[in-house]
């Protein structure tokens, strides 16, 4: 059994996940389209730069990460069907997506949330040393987020599926209740909390490039992270979160119910203050997908579907 991984390069975390899978899969995996058995479609908004005539005549797997019907109109819904003509079975990474992709196809679905690379996101000890070296001190409450919310063609509009609005909200309000508050953000195109952060005069610090070793060194020194998004795939960061021991509140989104305590989730930003971290449970969760028996049932998927 041979299998094709469709290009991306878009340095995103499926970038990672596709380097994770070829590091650990060399006997299973091809760059050569022609001699691959399986063709999976890990990047499904680059489907089309796959020869029609490999996708006609291979077993596909289609990775589906969420599905926006507020936004997916009629054009949306003409490449979906064209696409799915070719698709033999999709994988998603949380229920909640298989609930709404069944809306949309009758081919079979297999929801499977992605590993985690525990070589890079780990529990590290020295917490007050870390944060001593990054100018923080044991004083500071820190509260985290590392996922974009901005829109990529307009970087004054919020993307309101990843809730930064939400977030705000929520620190603002620890803010005024404690002084000590401090925001750490990371990743690309955070201009808006960045901007609404300034207006409220609430402290934050800004690590654009991080790699992700020094994302892991982030996590390390938090005393929250949240997700506060309206619509997810995952997020990878509630994962990461899990097998940093990183304590985390996230909305009911993506896999959060898969991962966290039901403690760990709230509504919104008007009933946050409800919900609890649980890091041993996540944790133990998140134990279930390390590297490399975090890919088991990917490689078991994959065999399913040459056998069937």
């Amino acid at each position: 059994m041979k299998i094709y991984l469709n290009d991306l390069n878009e340095s995103w975390v499926v970038d990672r996940l596709k380097k994770n899978w070829i590091e650990f899969n060399t006997k299973l995996t091809t760059n050569n389209i022609k001699e691959a058995d399986i063709i999976w479609i890990v990047a499904p908004w680059l489907w089309k730069n796959v020869p029609k005539k490999h996708l006609a005549g291979k077993k596909v797997i289609c990775s589906i990460y969420h599905i926006d019907f507020e936004k997916f109109d009629e054009k949306d819904e003409k490449d979906f069907i064209k696409r799915d003509k070719y698709v033999d079975q999709y994988h998603v990474i949380s229920l909640r997506t298989k609930e709404d992709l069944q809306k949309l196809t009758r081919k079979k679905i297999i929801s499977l949330p992605f590993w985690v690379d525990q070589r890079i996101y780990k529990e590290l000890n020295n917490t007050d040393i870390l944060r001593n070296s990054l100018g923080f001190s044991r004083e500071d409450y820190l509260i985290g987020s590392f996922q974009r919310d901005t829109e990529g063609s307009d970087l004054t509009t919020p993307k309101l599926i990843k809730g930064p609005d939400i977030f705000l909200e929520i620190v603002k309000n620890a803010f005024e209740l404690n002084p000590s508050v401090k925001i750490i953000l990371a990743g690309k195109r955070r201009h808006y909390l960045i901007n609404n952060l300034k207006k409220n005069k609430i402290p934050f610090f800004y690590y654009e490039m991080a790699t992700s070793e020094e994302i892991n060194t982030l996590y390390n020194i938090l005393d929250l992270y949240i997700v506060s998004s309206r619509l997810e795939g995952g997020p990878q960061a509630i994962v990461e979160c899990a097998i940093t021991k990183t304590p985390i509140i996230s909305t009911d989104v993506g896999v959060a119910a898969e991962i966290l305590s039901k403690s760990a989730i709230y509504k919104n930003e008007t009933n946050y203050h409800t919900a609890a971290p649980d890091t041993k449970f996540a944790y133990e969760n998140g134990l279930k997908l390390i590297i490399p028996d975090g890919m088991e049932p990917f490689r078991k998927m994959f065999g399913d579907l040459i056998e069937n």
